[in-house]
């Protein structure tokens, strides 16, 4: 789903370092808003709280080749 644009809150991964070309994050009521940090106007995805635990397990639990 995408979500209106607002520019207040975002947070980038401290596994990011100083590396500029990052997805940003933040916490909204019922979920989590994602977006690219390099294009901060273009679309904002937006998760529910299920789908971004969901995500984060599986981040940890090492299901996505990096």
């Amino acid at each position: 789903m995408t979500a209106p644009h607002q520019t207040t809150g975002w947070q980038k991964s401290s596994y990011s370092g100083e590396h500029t070309n990052c997805v940003e994050f933040r916490r909204v009521d019922g979920g989590v808003q994602v977006r690219h940090s390099k294009r901060p106007d273009e679309v904002t995805l937006q998760y529910t709280d299920s789908e971004w635990t969901a995500f984060l397990s599986g981040v940890k639990d090492g299901e996505f080749d990096l």
